[in-house]
């Protein structure tokens, strides 16, 4: 039972409480009005609203191709379903990695367009300054390391991050940056858990994992990959908790049925 139940809003306070106190801060993915009020209304704690919407709402198949425009439209709708929950959104690609007064405009847009409550931006030492400028405007910031997926490019693969102690080592580091520049919470994504462990030991702000073991200060998955609506994703992080797509399939065909032998509508659905 969370200790938090009966606040009225999470804030970027009360998640650093959570961590104190160590309650696990629990996180989902959320792209629209209606799924962000049924999230809400259950308790979630914080809602991402991902540019996995590039994926999971559009069928591309890297986040890259979404834009700010079509960022701040999800954002605007799901921040009008919540009442209580934290709302952060992702800066997408080629919207902050040109310079910081850039990404400082675009973190601006989400705030002002939108009425979310934090931005959440890739990257660790070289997107530095730009997490700096978004802060000192009074923009709440949290970092995103180890597999950032705007990046795949450049790694070519979705395989686990920081396996090596090179860039374990620079892990450690870009967390303890992102830290030092303020921001309050840092996703890890895809990383060995011991890595983690240590990360989330090292630094005072929450750790949000996904893929990313046990021993961090909370959990992050993709509604459309914990709900079931996805077949073929499937790593070993995932703990589905529905199989909706099974659902949503055999309810699309019974509606189907019933319409071609004109069972529906009824006499007692019709006027």
């Amino acid at each position: 039972m969370s200790v938090n139940k009966e606040i009225k809003r999470v804030t970027t306070h009360i998640l650093q409480k959570m961590k104190v106190d160590g309650e696990k801060i629990s996180m989902l993915t959320a792209y629209d009005y209606s799924m962000a009020r049924i999230f809400d209304d259950a308790g979630i704690d914080i809602l991402l609203v991902g540019d996995s919407a590039s994926n999971v709402m559009a069928g591309h198949e890297t986040t890259l191709p979404i834009t700010l425009d079509q960022m701040i439209y999800h954002a605007a709708s799901v921040v009008r379903a919540i009442k209580r929950c934290f709302v952060i959104v992702d800066l997408p690609f080629g919207s902050y990695q040109g310079n910081s007064k850039e990404a400082l405009g675009s973190a601006i847009r989400i705030m002002k367009e939108t009425g979310a409550h934090g931005i959440k931006i890739e990257g660790g030492e070289e997107i530095i300054e730009s997490v700096k400028r978004i802060i000192s405007a009074g923009v709440p910031v949290m970092g995103h390391l180890g597999l950032t997926p705007q990046s795949i490019y450049k790694f070519g693969t979705y395989a686990v991050r920081a396996t090596e102690e090179a860039e374990a080592n620079k892990l450690i580091k870009d967390a303890k940056l992102l830290q030092e520049a303020g921001c309050f919470a840092i996703v890890l994504e895809k990383i060995p858990a011991s890595l983690a462990k240590i990360v989330a030991e090292t630094v005072e702000i929450p750790i949000i994992g996904i893929g990313a073991g046990r021993y961090v200060d909370g959990q992050v998955l993709v509604m459309h990959d914990m709900l079931g609506i996805n077949k073929e994703f499937k790593p070993r992080f995932l703990r589905r908790y529905l199989d909706l797509y099974s659902q949503i399939f055999g309810a699309t065909q019974a509606y189907i049925n019933d319409v071609k032998s004109k069972d529906f509508p009824n006499e007692n659905e019709q006027y």
